[in-house]
């Protein structure tokens, strides 16, 4: 039996029968990122997870012993990406400027998976500071897509969503900007959730954009996304914007569900096989029972210049704290302007500089009401489509992304082609919602293509029930 191609609920009842243990469950994944060469991991922590495996096993035995269960994630060996702060451990995020730099602390997400006696193999890859959209821009080396290593596997999650498509972890935490986990799930063909923001804490996560960074789960299937899902959320003194959010299964047939279909998402600028495997998706979802609604989304179009007026400026505050002076990269200088100009230039790779000057032009005296004020105006218009939507619907389906995955280098010269590639997944983050990527087909070239589940504020519990009985479906 090949353990490393079990669900969290397979292993787990496999853990509970004695028919493995979670050092084997570990080892077997620690093979298997010996043999890659898709170079997911930044850091792999083999002495680490090894001995978190046998405390694991320990754990469940004692459970077992006493006629106890034990928790669905206790054992089970998971890939964090290098943004997310695990105590002790390089935290790099895959820049320059932070190569050095070692957790002081875990982040609550971390706590949360270490009370449940998770395993973590080491840190995964992503693009530079998680701004890309390709997975190639990591001072570490580009990762590879496993559908096809000529090809880019997205980003910025890269190394998260490759390592649970390739078999080199049995889930993987990611975090979601525009489109970070979403987007590459979708090239890889796995499961990848952005919740709403705020019913995951975003303590212990290195800030890009904080109104619009959340944390997600990553993984096989739905059943796994549920469970992962349910184990990180919630309040968190920590982090004011968490809510206190309590997650509770729901049972839901597509019988009757009323699904909206962005009439926008289908519009130019799609390729043919996308919008074929979408649509032959959709239809499914309707031969089943459920009403298909056509709805308009009219602020779509300007939801990613928005983005990037937003997005930027929230990176040139947050990243102002990485000045060469408390922590991270430092170069000598004459002066202290010098130090700062040094380190940065340094540092910060041509990305990040590129959404520093856009977001420091974008809040500069002069600027900032043409520019920032106006970008916030349209967000809100942005919100205003999606509640009008959810009036007359119960969730919406679309493209992920209007085409799969493309080839290395193809547009890393083009950063306004790279951008399009979050033009679907974009919108809903602006309005704060939640939204989720399952796979839906395969492209003739046999590259994945993810299907959308957007559903209202903290309607988790929906999207993820309705995409069990669309997984049912396309399995």
């Amino acid at each position: 039996m090949d353990l490393t191609t079990l669900t969290i609920k397979q292993s787990h009842e496999g853990l509970k029968n004695g028919d493995f243990t979670s050092v084997d469950l570990t080892k077997a994944y620690l093979e298997n990122i010996k043999k890659s060469d898709l170079n997911a991991f930044i850091t792999v922590t083999e002495e680490l997870a090894l001995e978190q495996a046998r405390v694991a096993d320990e754990r469940i035995a004692l459970r077992l012993r006493s006629g106890q269960t034990f928790g669905l994630l206790c054992g089970i060996p998971c890939a964090i990406k290098d943004n997310i702060l695990i105590e002790g451990l390089n935290c790099t995020a895959s820049s320059r400027i932070l190569e050095n730099y070692v957790a002081p602390y875990d982040a609550t997400v971390i706590k949360k998976l270490k009370e449940q006696g998770v395993v973590f193999l080491g840190k995964a890859n992503l693009d530079d500071s998680a701004m890309g959209a390709s997975g190639e821009t990591s001072i570490f080396g580009a990762t590879k897509n496993p559908h096809d290593r000529t090809r880019v596997p997205g980003g910025t999650s890269s190394g998260s969503v490759t390592a649970v498509a390739a078999g080199e972890a049995a889930f993987a935490l990611g975090s979601d900007t525009g489109g970070s986990i979403r987007q590459p799930s979708s090239f890889c063909g796995v499961v990848g959730f952005s919740p709403t923001y705020g019913a995951v804490s975003r303590y212990g996560l290195i800030a890009h954009a904080s109104s619009l960074d959340q944390i997600g789960p990553i993984t096989k299937n739905i059943e796994d996304c549920e469970i992962v899902f349910e184990a990180i959320s919630g309040k968190d003194k920590m982090d004011a914007t968490s809510t206190d959010y309590k997650f509770e299964e729901l049972g839901i047939s597509l019988k009757g569900l009323k699904i909206g279909v962005p009439k926008e998402y289908f519009a130019a600028g799609i390729e043919e096989e996308v919008k074929k495997i979408i649509k032959s998706t959709i239809k499914k979802a309707e031969d089943a029972g459920a009403e298909i609604i056509e709805i308009s989304l009219p602020s779509t179009e300007y939801a990613l210049a928005c983005y990037y007026i937003i997005g930027p400026s929230e990176i040139s505050a947050n990243l102002a704290r990485l000045d060469g002076i408390k922590y991270g990269l430092s170069e000598n200088g004459k002066d202290l302007l010098d130090v700062y100009l040094k380190s940065k230039g340094h540092g910060f790779g041509p990305e990040i500089k590129r959404r520093i000057m856009l977001g420091t032009y974008s809040l500069s005296s002069g600027y900032y009401d043409a520019y920032y004020k106006k970008a916030q105006e349209v967000r809100q218009l942005v919100r205003q489509d999606f509640e009008k939507a959810f009036s007359k619907v119960d969730l919406l389906f679309c493209p992920v992304s209007p085409f799969p995955a493309f080839k290395l280098g193809e547009k890393l010269d083009d950063p306004l082609l790279m951008y399009l590639a979050d033009i679907y997944t974009i919108p809903l983050k602006l309005a704060g919602l939640p939204g989720l990527s399952m796979p839906a087909g395969k492209t003739e070239d046999g590259l994945p293509v993810g299907l959308q589940i957007i559903g209202n504020h903290f309607e988790e519990n929906k999207i993820l029930a309705v995409a069990e009985e669309m997984e049912k479906l396309l399995t």
